[in-house]
């Protein structure tokens, strides 16, 4: 017995020196911290004990990476200018390879790739941080029959939509581009935290937001290694939401089953989807906005915005950036808009086809939707 409570207190006395050790390797070396905004500039630190070479990539600046320099116990540092408030990404490159920042744990992810994020503060960036007041962001799955398989959605509730089992939601579908998926505009779009803040401060009438998978051939996001497949038929994505999504959003959540609340709104090939889709269906949504998209004219075009006229909508709203390559097909669809006599909006922003803007739409346009 006693041989036993000797073993027992080795074992325990090892483990806890081991413990100690580890602690203590973990906690040793200089506290790095990075990025460090410090008024209007900005610092990245990275500790590289055997690189020869460290480059600095980041999304805002021109002509390709920059040199970091070497300082006391091998870290690397830049200091830069302060880009302007909103969301920035970057990463370092060491010895020809790229990777993340370490000390940075906000990432986002734009397809295959992971990027961290810079969030630089101010008026434009002030509703991309977490609210006081949270919604819930979760990935219910639906059946399609016209695409032939079990599909993944993100969907964003409201704060305060558990605990009022009676209210109803007016509902906002929000598409992704080419390369992205349900996921995209979360990640990148910060949808959850410009809805909970929106809401939060009386600006935005509480919803629901669906964020759909617009590839026909994928289950889910990549990230979760489905089987995809080719889906051949035009516009059966389309057919899919208005068919399939739009009646089970409403059979299982709160969601008013009414034209006046639901919205539609997609950036790029998401913009497509929201020009199509409200053709096709022009008694289904009251609220248009296409992004970073336009139209392409053609002979049925006014033929076609006839019938979403005919049906009648309350808002019809087209963001795009002047430096856009979409911004041509803009034109298009405001000259097309223009001589059908449809009341809309053109919202032009400076900038290109980026998230830059798309988050600068969402956090504009979401205060006009159902009111």
């Amino acid at each position: 017995m006693k041989k036993l409570f000797t073993l027992f207190a080795i074992l325990l006395l090892a483990g806890m020196t081991m413990q100690a050790q580890e602690l203590a390797n973990f906690g040793r070396g200089p506290q790095i911290v990075s990025p460090d905004i410090q008024g209007d500039s900005v610092t990245f630190n990275l500790k590289a004990d055997y690189a020869t070479i460290v480059k600095f990539s980041g999304s805002w600046l021109t002509g390709g990476p920059v040199d970091m320099t070497r300082g006391a116990n091998n870290v690397w540092s830049i200091k830069l200018p302060c880009p302007r408030p909103e969301i920035h990404t970057y990463n370092f490159i060491v010895d020809g390879v790229a990777m993340n920042d370490p000390q940075n744990i906000l990432v986002q992810r734009d397809g295959t790739r992971y990027l961290n994020m810079l969030i630089v503060p101010g008026e434009r960036s002030e509703n991309y941080y977490t609210a006081n007041q949270r919604g819930t962001v979760s990935h219910p799955w639906y059946d399609s029959k016209i695409l032939g398989s079990n599909r993944r959605l993100t969907v964003y509730t409201p704060y305060g939509y558990e605990a009022n089992p009676k209210k109803k939601y007016p509902v906002l579908y929000l598409l992704h581009g080419a390369g992205g998926d349900e996921e995209a505009w979360i990640s990148m779009g910060r949808t959850a935290e410009i809805l909970d803040n929106l809401i939060e401060k009386g600006l935005a009438e509480p919803m629901i937001v669906v964020m759909p998978n617009g590839n026909p051939g994928q289950q889910a996001a990549g990230t979760l290694k489905l089987p995809t497949k080719q889906v051949q038929e035009q516009d059966a994505y389309v057919k899919s939401l208005v068919t399939e999504i739009v009646p089970f959003i409403e059979k299982n959540y709160r969601a008013i089953p009414k034209k006046a609340s639901r919205a539609i709104a997609g950036l790029s090939m998401g913009g497509g989807h929201t020009t199509r889709a409200t053709i096709l269906y022009p008694d289904v949504f009251d609220y248009i906005c296409p992004l970073s998209c336009g139209i392409r004219d053609s002979a049925e075009l006014d033929a076609q915005l006839q019938g979403i006229k005919k049906a009648g909508y309350k808002l019809y709203w087209v963001g795009c950036g002047t430096e856009d390559f979409a911004w041509p097909n803009t034109e298009v669809l405001d000259k097309a808009l223009e001589r059908n006599g449809m009341p809309h909006t053109i919202y032009a922003s400076d900038g290109g086809h980026t998230w830059f803007n798309w988050r600068l739409y969402l956090n504009t346009f979401a205060r006009l939707l159902f009111k």
